[in-house]
């Protein structure tokens, strides 16, 4: 079985309080409707698996996937909506940025983004949070079924070409629609797994 195929859910907490203290976490981050939610359901194998919404920023809180063996999902809320109360956004920016930045059990980051409009300002922030933890995160370029082959290899290029200096960022397709860029996604995602556990066993 694939490591995502028996991804089940587990809770969901609205405060770093609530965090589960237990397992290794991979976190899927990405502007709001960007694809996230598709994205992780779309490697689960199962359609309803994270909530799909119509409305961008309709998801607010932390939500909890398990892979088994402890071994985490964690679904953040998606960030850069601007119909969302500025008081809710506050409240999204500082639980991100707390979480990303100071969570012991976060191994990687999954940073979902638009093809058509990759590296917004927020992303950018998202990964300057981020980067500071030393941490690896993998770029899905979402919807790439949506650009012609011509636009999709112009756009890896180019976002590649940003990240070149840095070997902690992977880049790469993805679709939801047409299932394609799973498997290099679940190679990735699965890597950090292991690293991580072989890395707290001490090599054994």
């Amino acid at each position: 079985m694939s490591l995502f195929r028996g991804l089940t859910f587990l809770t969901t907490v609205n405060d770093l309080r609530s965090l589960p203290q237990e397992g290794l976490e991979v976190a899927f981050a990405g502007r709001s409707n960007a694809g996230k939610s598709s994205a992780i359901n779309t490697l689960a194998d199962h359609t309803r698996l994270a909530f799909v919404s119509k409305t961008p920023g309709r998801t607010q809180h932390i939500n909890y996937f398990d892979f088994g063996n402890e071994r985490r999902l964690v679904d953040l809320p998606g960030y850069g909506y601007a119909e969302v109360p500025a008081s809710v956004r506050a409240h999204w920016e500082k639980l991100l940025g707390q979480y990303l930045v100071s969570r012991a059990n976060l191994i990687g980051l999954v940073l979902i983004m638009d093809s058509r409009r990759p590296l917004t300002e927020l992303d950018r922030r998202m990964l300057d949070w981020f980067r500071t933890t030393g941490k690896p995160v993998h770029c899905l370029l979402t919807k790439s079924d949506k650009l012609s082959r011509q636009e999709q290899t112009k756009i890896l290029r180019a976002v590649e070409k940003e990240f070149e200096d840095d070997s902690l960022i992977t880049v790469q397709l993805f679709s939801s629609l047409k299932k394609q860029g799973m498997e290099i996604t679940e190679q990735i995602v699965g890597g950090w797994f292991s690293a991580a556990e072989y890395e707290s066993t001490g090599g054994e």
